[in-house]
């Protein structure tokens, strides 16, 4: 079975996996738990996930530095994070970006959605809600404050970026996939595609 993903796809809100039984808990924290599901073990997250692409003056793209200690570095990637309870994906979207950035809030009609993604498919048995939203570089220059695990807030052209992702500076898949998604756009704006 090959399924194209929309935003309408039941994998946003619910595993596809359901007939991998039994299914036992093997471990759980307070961000996920790893469930064995029929000898396949999957890493869930008690919160849907939620990613935003800023782009800043149709060309540039908004990025953080996240302090990730597992690998000992401060990776840049896009804003994202988990939905608060009761929160749409729209206002997740909205306030990762606030957060993350310090830019915003926004109206909900600054977002646009994009198709969802799959985060890690032999683990994760949910998509990630993916929006785009559109900036002004005042909007970018005006930011407040950001969380403490970012450390900092970079805007990139989309030549930089391209560049960071061949050399390895950006290597968090979801990021990755988001930019493929920015520079395949640009590269259809560039040649008037529909």
């Amino acid at each position: 079975m090959n399924r194209r993903a929309s935003s309408d796809d039941v994998r946003l809100c619910r595993p596809a996996c359901d007939t991998l039984t039994p299914v036992t808990e093997v471990c759980r924290n307070r961000w996920f738990m790893v469930l064995d599901r029929g000898g396949r073990l999957t890493v869930e997250y008690h919160q849907r996930q939620v990613a935003v692409l800023p782009v800043v003056d149709a060309t540039n793209v908004l990025m953080v530095r996240v302090k990730r200690p597992v690998l000992d570095d401060c990776p840049l990637e896009l804003p994202a994070g988990g939905l608060e309870p009761g929160e749409s994906p729209l206002a997740a979207a909205a306030r990762e970006l606030r957060e993350e950035a310090g830019i915003g809030p926004l109206p909900a009609d600054r977002f646009s959605p994009l198709p969802p993604i799959a985060g890690s498919p032999n683990r994760d048995p949910y998509l990630h809600h993916i929006y785009r939203v559109d900036l002004t570089r005042a909007e970018f220059e005006q930011r407040h404050h950001f969380d403490e695990e970012i450390s900092e807030v970079v805007l990139l052209s989309s030549e930089e970026a391209f560049e960071h992702v061949l050399s390895g500076k950006i290597y968090v898949v979801l990021s990755i996939s988001l930019l493929l998604h920015f520079f395949l756009a640009i590269s259809s704006d560039a040649k008037g595609a529909p």
